[in-house]
């Protein structure tokens, strides 16, 4: 790297609405810590394609679903990868950042995932239950989701929704890492206010299973966040690998943990700067 600073472009929707929560408190914190080390501004995803030439990388935070500008961050996505701009994440990720086929794909293979169908001729392969979950394969934040009964499900099953059985989950968990290396974990003690979130000591156990997916997704840089749920037999279930933008409820932890994280997170950004971009 040349003496200058390094220039961040900082992507976030400082105005997404989000039910229990404020995003854009966190982008404010993070984007207040970085700025002693590198040369930032922050800009709207919409903006991001026109501006993101005159930076040394772009970082994608806090950006809101995709699906509210799906034109402008599929023009910002080619144009990154045909200039082979430095995005972080980086635009390679296998899971949420790729779509849900992931999904499909790992409940396919038997890993730990909520078993998962999108076509009416596989619905035999999903556990019974007295409920189901539909949810669009390209929706976010809840966005679409319906819980159904199997009478309706082979009429919804059409290809462009998954399936799955409803699960009655002790909590959900969710594991944040940088790069591939562990920060903390959040749970959700009450299911039905999945945005209270307090902090949570993982077991061996739960972390092998977390750096499972991690391990899976192959991202050498980046914030990845796994969520999943405590099925009623005590083993976790993937939920969702959220490598694109994952919120961090960073005001759920103390100020230990909230500046390790943040200080991980620069760490990160100078490693990820200093890797020659590929065209």
């Amino acid at each position: 790297m040349a003496d200058a600073r390094p220039r961040i472009l900082y992507v976030s929707d400082l105005a997404y609405p989000a039910r229990g929560r404020r995003y854009c408190d966190e982008d404010i914190l993070l984007t207040s810590r970085l700025r002693a080390e590198f040369d930032l501004a922050l800009c709207h995803p919409r903006e991001a394609a026109a501006l993101m030439d005159a930076f040394d990388a772009v970082v994608v935070r806090n950006s809101g679903p995709v699906l509210g500008y799906r034109a402008e961050y599929d023009a910002f996505r080619e144009r990154a990868l045909r200039q082979g701009t430095r995005v972080y994440n980086p635009l390679t990720g296998r899971a949420d950042m790729a779509g849900k086929q992931y999904l499909l794909d790992l409940s396919a293979a038997g890993l730990p995932v909520i078993p998962t169908v999108d076509r009416a001729e596989d619905l035999h392969r999903l556990p019974g239950a007295d409920r189901y979950v539909v949810k669009p394969r390209l929706g976010a934040d809840s966005i679409g989701l319906r819980v159904v009964t199997s009478a309706e499900l082979p009429a919804l099953a059409d290809g462009t929704v998954l399936v799955q059985p409803h699960v009655d989950f002790a909590h959900e968990v969710s594991f944040c890492f940088v790069d591939d290396a562990f920060q903390y974990a959040l749970y959700a003690p009450d299911p039905d206010r999945r945005w209270e979130l307090e902090p949570y000591e993982p077991t061996v156990r739960d972390l092998e299973f977390a750096r499972r997916f991690i391990e899976w997704n192959g991202l050498r840089h980046g914030i990845q966040r796994v969520d999943a749920c405590r099925a009623p037999d005590g083993e976790l279930l993937l939920v969702e690998l959220e490598d694109l933008n994952p919120y961090l409820s960073l005001d759920a932890l103390d100020e230990d943990r909230r500046e390790a994280f943040v200080t991980a997170f620069a760490a990160s950004l100078h490693r990820f700067l200093d890797v020659v971009p590929a065209h």
